[in-house]
């Protein structure tokens, strides 16, 4: 029995580890980097976020994100802290048809992910329209929670949209940056945010 036992628990470490692993498995950073923003959606946040477009309520753990429709602009939340390698994550549900994205800028925008009904896109932003560097052909399904986890470092971008990896590399990336943001197309749920990252 006490080798049953003992058994069970090794067991049960390995799977700890194995979880553990999984839940920080790199797409471009090479460590861990050091959180430096997990809101809680309870209460309004504070510097250094800000609001840029549309009606962002927190509640319960979740934002609500709304378009404005006199904006004439998707809805953006901005974190005013920039960082030269970075780790975004947080679970997102869109309820209609729409846009999601996370991005960073320096005076303008530099690069971005962008998340829509039929998959995932990395783009960089030296031209307008931003310049697709790199797509990923998956069928977003409408009303349930899905997870993104977006990074960069030097040139590089990459995402991971409920496990399926993407990866960019566009010089422009490489730009120095003073900001990160998130935005979502009419209406959106966000939840579990986290940016970690070094300046």
């Amino acid at each position: 029995m006490k080798t049953v036992l003992a058994l069970i628990f090794i067991l049960s470490l390995a799977h700890e580890a194995t979880s553990s692993a999984q839940e920080t498995k790199f797409l471009l950073q090479d460590h861990a980097l050091p959180v430096i923003a997990a809101p809680d959606f309870k209460t309004p946040l504070d510097k250094p976020w800000s609001v840029a477009k549309g009606k962002w309520t927190p509640g319960d753990g979740v934002m609500e994100v709304v378009q404005i429709p006199e904006e004439k602009h998707v809805p953006v939340l901005h974190h005013n802290v920039g960082l030269s390698s970075a780790v975004i994550e947080c679970e997102f549900r869109l309820d209609q048809p729409g846009i999601f994205y996370i991005g960073c800028d320096a005076r303008k925008h530099v690069g971005r992910v962008i998340v829509n009904a039929a998959g995932m896109k990395i783009a960089e932003d030296s031209v307008k329209p931003s310049h697709t560097i790199a797509e990923l052909k998956s069928p977003l399904k409408l009303g349930v929670w899905h997870h993104i986890r977006v990074e960069w470092r030097d040139d590089k971008m990459a995402a991971s949209l409920d496990g399926k990896e993407l990866r960019g590399q566009h010089a422009y990336l490489a730009t120095k940056k003073s900001r990160s943001w998130i935005a979502a197309g009419k209406s959106a749920k966000i939840r579990h945010v986290k940016i970690s990252g070094l300046p």
